[in-house]
């Protein structure tokens, strides 16, 4: 894979992210495969890919459960450009702004950036959240179970039997 397609002419370094993907809207499943085939053109190779799990919704609990996946993915942009392309891929897929935690077409979230810690006024990796979201902890789990969350400093199988959601995430 060359950085040029992945729109720069600079050579980078590959680094390692891991995504979490999810849809309450339509068809999910194609909704998922779909935003798969788009993080391959705009973002770079899917190394791993958890199952899919079938999710209760987190927050505004009034609308359809979720489909949720996590995906390792290696990427030659930096976190302020995946970002950009994550957007990017919501909004081609028809992503509509409605509100925290409402329903939507797809939804792609930062979870990990190699082992970086970013703090910016719109981006925050890790993933905010993380480690308070089962639906986000399990499939992590899968493919994932010794990383190392760089600012709490427990791995995610940790992170996971210590969780406190009571959500359901069940394994489609």
């Amino acid at each position: 894979m060359s950085t040029k397609e992945f729109g720069t002419d600079k050579k980078s370094e590959i680094n390692l992210t891991y995504l979490s993907i999810g849809s309450n809207i339509g068809d999910r499943i194609k909704n998922l495969s779909k935003s798969r085939l788009e993080i391959k053109k705009k973002i770079g190779n899917i190394i791993y890919e958890s199952k899919i799990y079938e999710t209760e919704p987190w927050g505004f609990k009034k609308q359809d459960f979720f489909l949720n996946q996590v995906i390792f993915v290696k990427t030659f942009f930096n976190p302020e450009r995946l970002l950009k392309n994550c957007k990017k891929i919501e909004s081609d897929m028809g992503r509509k702004v409605s509100g925290k935690w409402k329903e939507r077409i797809i939804d792609v979230d930062i979870l990990y950036f190699n082992n970086s810690i970013v703090e910016k006024s719109d981006l925050l990796i890790p993933h905010k959240f993380l480690h308070e979201r089962k639906f986000i902890l399990k499939p992590l789990n899968d493919i994932a179970p010794n990383f190392l969350h760089p600012k709490i400093l427990k791995t995610t199988s940790n992170l996971l039997n210590e969780c406190i959601d009571n959500s359901a995430v069940n394994v489609i």
